[in-house]
């Protein structure tokens, strides 16, 4: 499975709002500049997020947008469920009408669970986790699979 440029833009763009929020709030066309995305594709994602309750917005010359809620209280998973709409790695995982062979598909629990352990994982990181991590743009090799 493969993330839209919806949950990787929304994370780096919530990220942004975290990282220069701190003394006030932030407009769209800084962050499409600091991030190099459009300005209206963030406003979409922004409209998203909000009528979700993890930004906040105020209209007019000093207007801007900020996080609701604290950077440690904002997951990844949470993000990508809100800007994917709960993607699965098949189409049958997540809604079973797509598959004609559900009742014989010995495949259907694999893919299952592979999606519950990816938002598992995406569950335990934290927009803060993100910005105090050492190495923001690199993964971590692991010492058993170099």
């Amino acid at each position: 499975m493969r993330l839209t440029t919806r949950s990787r833009y929304g994370t780096r763009m919530v990220l942004d709002m975290a990282q220069h929020g701190k003394n006030g709030l932030v407009r769209i066309e800084d962050i499409a500049r600091r991030q190099d995305i459009s300005a209206k594709y963030l406003e979409k994602l922004v409209r998203q997020l909000k009528g979700t309750g993890y930004i906040k917005s105020r209209r007019g010359p000093n207007g801007g947008h900020a996080l609701a809620k604290p950077p440690g209280e904002i997951t990844i998973g949470e993000i990508v469920r809100v800007l994917e709409g709960t993607p699965s790695l098949v189409d049958c995982s997540g809604n079973s009408q797509n598959c004609p062979r559900l009742e014989e598909c010995l495949t259907h629990r694999a893919w299952q669970e592979v999606t519950r352990v990816m938002y598992e994982k995406l569950d335990s990181i934290t927009l803060e986790d993100l910005l105090e991590s050492p190495r923001p743009c690199s993964l971590e090799k692991n010492p058993e699979n170099p």
